[in-house]
């Protein structure tokens, strides 16, 4: 066995084997796989393996159509060939119309990926797959892409290549222990020896925890029990003379697919298990767990309903096993959190049908220190110090109870709620908030005109649009107030801090006490890694401040690039913003806090330490709403003490109570970006139109050299502002833009602007074009290129 390596990489699945061939694709080929038993020994022996290209985003669309294009590669190659049905097609059916919304819009999605899905009706899915009942069914989503693949041979086929490629694969030996060095080199400690590495990857399935404790991480991952069953044969699938399709059916909570002249049945029923949470036996190997049918009954008798034919034909074989999901559904594939030179590829519940993809994407990332799609989805820092194992298998459950039902727009699921609060929680709760959770902080998403109210969530306008309107309504014409929690904040201090901080930026940073500046930094390859406002305090400290979900992404990226005596010190947990806005804004401020807080005093993009009654606090001028507005941030343990002094203040002003669907919509109305949604690492500040941010002249910032190299071959995109001629609905992310029928462009975002009156929405589009389309249930809806500052666009209100 070799005692060095470029990468290790452990567990021999799926994840571990595609990770290792898309290593040796990208041109390394001293990597090694090492493997407890034998390959494919745990979740992906007794996979379903299904292969759909269907997929939540643009992202995932992307991810499965590499894996199927692999797949089908592999499976043509005579020198160690793959069984794989491929395009078998398949349907996911509906008996709603929200539901059937919802996939108009994935199939303009999918559109902008190059892959072609079809919405058909409840007659159509019959015809189509002849074993089914159009009883209670509405219609579905047709994949023609759909197919199954055999696991074992895959997973051999990949380490097959891989090993022509350079890379070797180490069987029977277990991995006991982790050793990382103070160059952020790795030995990984085998029963047969060390290995000294420069890189770890972490692919261990359900066993993901054992080897994270190795390093000191929790993984937010968990496992559920899964049965499907084999059935005999059934004449009619004899008798059809092609494949049976692919089915999932959200109605009976259970999918199939042909298996020999048979099906395989599978279900998501309602009385699930979770699994391991207690231990793995170290012996649980190539191993099921008991069969436990009287779980399914209420599902069978659903998939009874939906195909008659189940009714009158045996089962020839029942599997029950593990497979492990996260607390969102999507896996883990990128940086371990707080680690150098660690990574992960776990939690893949749908490992066989994407796998291909995320070895791919996390072969880039390694070898290229980013993928070519943005990750976020799949990042394993999108979850922050609230994600626990517990957490995970409360949603993991969850997620199980809905395989097949899709998240709407706006829906929060109750699982898991209310993992990050504070003090102010239940008083706005006794407002009546509705909560929206932001990297697990519970916040008020908007405020509810009667106890009884709810909102029926769908692609179209809901009952909420009111409600957000007479919110902006009130804030515009006097002052409102909100909770944003949870937004990221960090302490820098050291000597030369500024002048490092200035290297991390493309653009110019204030250096000056008692100001703010807006930036963006890039990675090293030109394009946008995050997005942050510094502020000088007038005490010399210095603060960085981003989005609440990029506490974990930032915090890597800082501290990876800090000089020695540069302290980068987080204060996320420890305090919470409460912003007032709207024109009487500094009434109210100036009633609840000493000092002099006019705009001569007090300038926009001023900051400065204050007592919000008895309350410290920092106090910002600065607007993410366009109006009129301060930050405050308090000391979580004096927050309901600002809170009760602001509202105090406010109560001759007839101060009212916002959420963040308002601010979504004031947003949007000035033209600001929500990064991971119009920042994404695909794109440059020049694409992204904000070369005002931009100083080439600089000395030197990271992404500098590979700047220059895009803007002497520009690309063509660019980042616009659109108003669409709907009413009816607003445009979804990741909905395709059209110029005479062709697709030149992608919707990032999109609301009601209430001010303004407008529908809106963001995106990127080739660049030349004006007068477009948008992809709005099922239809090309007209919209214009439009100036991106629709509400005063020469920031008059904030300066006032």
């Amino acid at each position: 066995m070799k005692s060095t390596a470029r990468v290790v990489v452990i567990g021999g699945g799926i994840a571990g084997c595609s990770t290792l061939y898309h290593l040796t694709k990208e041109g390394w080929s001293d990597v090694v796989l090492v493997e407890r038993n034998e390959l494919t020994s745990g979740t992906t022996w007794h996979s379903a393996a299904q292969v759909t290209n269907f997929g939540m985003n643009q992202t995932m669309v992307g991810l499965k159509t590499h894996s199927i294009n692999l797949y089908r590669e592999l499976a043509a190659n005579t020198e160690y060939p793959v069984g794989y049905h491929y395009g078998d097609g398949g349907i996911r059916l509906a008996n709603t119309e929200a539901q059937m919304d919802g996939y108009r819009h994935f199939v303009s999605q999918a559109q902008g990926m190059g892959v072609e899905f079809e919405v058909i009706d409840a007659e159509e899915c019959a015809r189509r797959h002849p074993l089914i009942s159009t009883d209670n069914l509405v219609g579905g989503l047709w994949d023609p892409h759909d197919g199954d693949i055999d696991p074992a041979q895959l997973c051999q086929a990949l380490a097959f290549h891989a090993r022509k490629a350079g890379a070797e694969v180490y069987r029977n030996t277990p991995v006991t222990g982790l050793t990382q060095h103070k160059d952020d080199s790795w030995t990984v400690h085998t029963e047969h020896g060390d290995i000294d590495c420069e890189i770890v990857v972490n692919a261990c399935g359900y066993r993901v925890n054992e080897v994270g404790a190795m390093m000191g991480v929790e993984h937010p991952v968990a496992s559920m029990e899964h049965q499907y069953f084999l059935t005999e044969d059934i004449p009619a699938i004899k008798e059809a003379g092609h494949r049976m399709p692919l089915l999932r059916c959200p109605i009976s909570d259970y999918y199939s697919r042909q298996e020999k002249n048979g099906l395989l049945v599978g279900f998501y029923e309602q009385d699930c298990k979770t699994w391991g949470m207690d231990g793995i036996d170290p012996n649980f190997v190539n191993a099921l767990c008991p069969d436990d049918l009287d779980r399914v009954m209420d599902v069978l008798e659903g998939a009874f309903a939906r195909m008659p034919a189940l009714q009158e034909t045996g089962i020839r074989a029942i599997v029950n096993g593990p497979i492990t999901y996260t607390i969102d559904g999507a896996p883990l594939v990128g940086p371990i959190p707080g680690k150098r030179n660690a990574f992960c590829i776990i939690g893949l519940r749908a490992g066989l049908g994407e796998g291909g993809g995320h070895g791919w994407m996390l072969a880039q990332q390694i070898v290229h220190g980013e993928a070519c799609y943005d990750t976020w989805c799949i990042d394993p820092r999108r979850f922050t110090g609230h994600a626990n194992v517990e957490l995970t298998a409360l949603k993991a459950i969850e997620d199980y109870q809905n395989e097949f039902r899709f998240h709407f727009p706006h829906e929060n699921r109750p699982a898991g709620r209310f993992a990050k609060t504070t003090p102010l929680t239940p008083i706005l709760q006794a407002e009546g908030a509705e909560f929206t959770p932001v990297n697990g902080w519970e916040r008020a998403d908007y405020f509810k005109p009667s106890p009884d109210f709810t909102e029926t969530h769908g692609y179209r306008f809901t009952e909420v649009f009111d409600v957000v309107a007479a919110e902006v309504k009130s804030l515009q014409s006097g002052v409102g107030i909100t909770e944003v929690n949870g937004f990221n904040r960090f302490e820098i201090s050291g000597d030369g801090a500024q002048d490092w901080l200035d290297t991390m930026f493309c653009g110019n940073i204030t250096r000056k006490a008692g100001r703010i500046g807006l930036g963006y930094m890039l990675n090293h390859h030109g394009l946008i890694k995050a997005e942050a406002t510094i502020a000088n305090l007038p005490d010399g400290r210095i603060w960085y401040g981003s989005a609440a979900a990029s506490e974990f992404h930032d915090m890597d990226w800082l501290t990876a690039h800090a000089p020695e005596g540069i302290t980068v010190k987080s204060l996320t947990n420890d305090m919470t913003i409460i912003v007032i806005a709207g024109p009487k804004s500094r009434d109210v401020l100036s009633k609840a806090a000493r000092g002099d807080w006019s705009a001569a005093a007090f300038p926009w993009l001023s900051v400065r330490k204050a007592s919000i009654g008895i309350a410290p606090a920092v106090v910002m001028s600065v607007s993410f709403s366009g109006e009129l507005a301060y930050e405050i941030h308090v000391p979580n343990a004096s927050l309901f003490a600002a809170w009760t002094a602001l509202r105090a203040a406010g109560a001759d002003h007839g101060m009212t109570l916002f959420g963040a669907r308002a601010v979504e919509s004031m947003r949007l109305e000035k033209g600001y970006r929500h990064w991971k949604a119009d920042l994404i690492t695909e794109f440059d500040p020049f694409e992204s139109d904000l070369s005002r941010f931009v100083k080439m002249e600089k000395a030197d910032f990271i992404g500098k050299e590979a700047l220059q190299k895009r803007l002497d071959a520009p690309s063509g995109k660019t980042f616009a502002t659109f108003k669409v001629a709907s009413d009816i609905a607003p445009a979804q992310p990741g909905a395709s833009i059209r110029a005479n029928g062709k697709i030149i462009g992608t919707v990032t975002s999109a609301d009601w602007g209430h001010r303004v009156n407008e529908n809106l929405a963001m995106g990127f589009l080739d660049e030349g074009h004006s007068v477009v389309t948008i992809d709005i249930l099922g239809a090309a809806v007209a919209a214009e290129v439009v100036s991106p500052a629709r509400y005063d666009p020469k920031l008059e209100l904030p300066r006032s």
